[in-house]
């Protein structure tokens, strides 16, 4: 009888043990998980002001240039492409992609509207229009440092759920692996700035 009993003690301390540890693994995967899905809403947060500062700026820049109205026009469209595009907490790759896609053909309209300021110097002595650049710079600055938060949070993230035995219970409960923003192709050139009749 006491054999039986050391026994009993003996499983129950090992489930107890298990369920300690499958406890303990799912709620530490859960908060890394939140921790890199709120990192990945602060990078469309960012995004979307500096989408929301775009009309302001193009509304400043056409009482200077009204005749540049494929430009504007190509603001519009790369900042509504951009818009509608968002990011559900288990994005894949090529969510991600078409995402940094759309950003990418916005930044290079914003590059084609900074081209045309260029070329009005009574623009960029308009006070409005500087308080306006600068946000937009400031923005700029603050996607890059979203975007390293959100790397940062699915590096951690996918460390925890790939290692051992960790990974056990990622398969059992479905933890899979969150895609890290990436430079686009784009992004390794330096940009090219012509000053002229076409942009």
């Amino acid at each position: 009888m006491k054999k039986s009993n050391k026994t009993l003690w003996i499983v129950l301390g090992i489930i107890a043990v298990l369920v300690v540890w499958l406890w303990s693994g799912y709620n530490g995967m859960v908060n890394k998980q939140e921790v890199a899905t709120t990192a990945l809403a602060d990078v469309q947060a960012t995004y979307q002001r500096r989408a929301d500062l775009i009309p302001n700026l193009a509304n400043t820049v056409q009482a200077y240039a009204k005749h540049e109205k494929s430009t504007f026009a190509e603001v519009a469209k790369a900042r509504s492409a951009a818009s509608q595009l968002k990011l559900g907490d288990n994005a894949t790759p090529q969510q991600i992609k078409q995402f940094e896609q759309a950003q990418g053909e916005l930044t290079q309209a914003l590059g084609k509207l900074m081209v045309v300021v260029e070329r009005y110097p009574e623009l960029k002595a308009d006070q409005n229009f500087h308080s306006l650049q600068i946000q937009l710079e400031g923005t700029e600055n603050r996607i890059n440092e979203a975007r390293q938060k959100y790397n940062d949070a699915v590096q951690q993230y996918n460390v925890a759920i790939r290692r051992f035995p960790n990974v056990l219970i990622a398969g059992m409960f479905g933890f899979d692996r969150m895609e890290k923003f990436q430079a686009t192709a784009a992004a390794q050139q330096a940009p090219v700035v012509k000053f002229g009749d076409d942009i």
